[in-house]
């Protein structure tokens, strides 16, 4: 995948905003919360994304990913895809839209609601995720 194909996957999911940062790399965001970088690794295309905790634990065994430079060492489950093989693009655009359904789902019913997204785009899950709900009390 190129840069130009990443962000036009980040820019069609909804409520999506992009800014260059951090010496030239392309992060996209979804309620001013970082889902996805584009850049960070010299001349290859690099890309990062938020994964769950089980995800963390097996891609790094996969040849051509890590666990994100600078993201990993807080302790966050961020994953780069730096060289080949790593992930095809069809794999890739599923990663990236988990990583945007995993930050959209701290975003607050208030916040969804100025940026036009409805409480049902929140909780799509990624195909095979369990989802449970926590009861009110």
């Amino acid at each position: 995948m190129k840069y130009a194909q990443f962000n036009k996957f980040c820019r069609s999911l909804p409520g999506t905003t992009y800014v260059m940062q951090w010496g030239g790399c392309h992060v996209w965001k979804v309620a001013d919360k970082v889902f996805a970088i584009g850049g960070w690794e010299g001349d290859n295309e690099a890309y990062t994304f938020k994964v769950s905790p089980w995800a963390f634990e097996v891609l790094p065994e996969q040849p051509g990913l890590r666990p994100a430079p600078y993201l990993a060492s807080r302790g966050l489950k961020w994953i780069q895809h730096y060289e080949k093989p790593g992930l095809d693009d069809k794999q890739l655009k599923q990663y990236l839209r988990t990583s945007y359904d995993l930050v959209l789902k701290g975003v607050s019913k208030k916040k969804l609601k100025e940026l036009g997204l409805t409480v049902e785009q929140e909780m799509k899950a990624p195909k095979g995720a369990v989802i449970s709900k926590k009861r009110a009390r």
